[in-house]
């Protein structure tokens, strides 16, 4: 079969399977992805931290994450990691979560560390001495600034893990590229199913990026300090 002898009904077929693939594609790097923030911020938080303690264990975890391949990461976590733990495996949602949400922290934290740097240290300064903790200085003023300028970022890594998260293909999760393997398998036709895992993959991330460009549009022009309001009321 060559490119020109296309057959796209053998893939219209499996039309409901390539449906709960983009399901399950979704529901795995959302979860990952917003997991990934909340682990990553903490993450970020301790790599900015004086104490050793704190550092050191963050540091570490940010480099073996970042410096190892994430497919090798989902297959201890599914093969290894949980059954140790549990006894037995919890299937391929709870290990693909728990891999994406481990190895998106991990970048998310670098993105966090140096959003918050970006920030001048005068911001820290000027909160404190109005007698905020550090902890209220950073909620209240430096995250909010620094949120802003990680958007980008932000919304690369999202994009990098909506693609990266077909790497559960290899734990059996029926994902896009899972249907489009079963498809193949089935149909012994190759063009077809991926080049359709190609394209739904394509509009996804094209989506994304459209969204993120939109948010980061929104904030950017939508923002004005209390401050400077006051200033164009008077």
């Amino acid at each position: 079969m060559n490119f020109f002898d296309l057959d796209w009904h053998s893939v219209w077929n499996y039309r409901d399977m390539f449906i709960r693939g983009i399901g399950i594609t979704l529901i795995l790097t959302l979860s990952g992805y917003f997991g990934g923030i909340i682990f990553g911020l903490f993450l970020g938080l301790g790599k900015l931290s004086t104490k050793k303690w704190i550092y050191w264990p963050c540091k570490i975890y940010v480099d073996l994450f970042r410096g190892t391949p994430m497919l090798v990461q989902i297959l201890l976590i599914h093969l290894a990691v949980i059954p140790t733990i549990f006894g037995h495996s919890l299937g391929y949602m709870v290990s693909g979560i728990t891999a994406l949400i481990l190895n998106c922290a991990a970048y998310n934290a670098e993105i966090f560390r140096a959003g918050i740097q970006s920030i001048p240290k005068g911001q820290m300064e000027a909160a404190r001495s109005l007698g905020l903790t550090h902890w209220q200085a950073m909620r209240k003023v430096i995250l909010p600034q620094a949120f802003r300028r990680m958007i980008p970022p932000l919304g690369n890594e999202f994009i990098a893990l909506l693609k990266d998260s077909s790497l559960v293909t290899v734990i059996a999760a029926p994902d896009i590229l899972y249907a489009s393997k079963v498809v193949a398998g089935a149909t012994f036709r190759f063009w077809e199913p991926y080049l359709v895992a190609a394209v739904l993959y394509l509009v996804l991330t094209y989506g994304v990026t459209k969204l993120v460009a939109f948010v980061e549009k929104r904030l950017s022009t939508s923002y004005v300090p209390r401050k400077a309001k006051g200033r164009v009321a008077s």
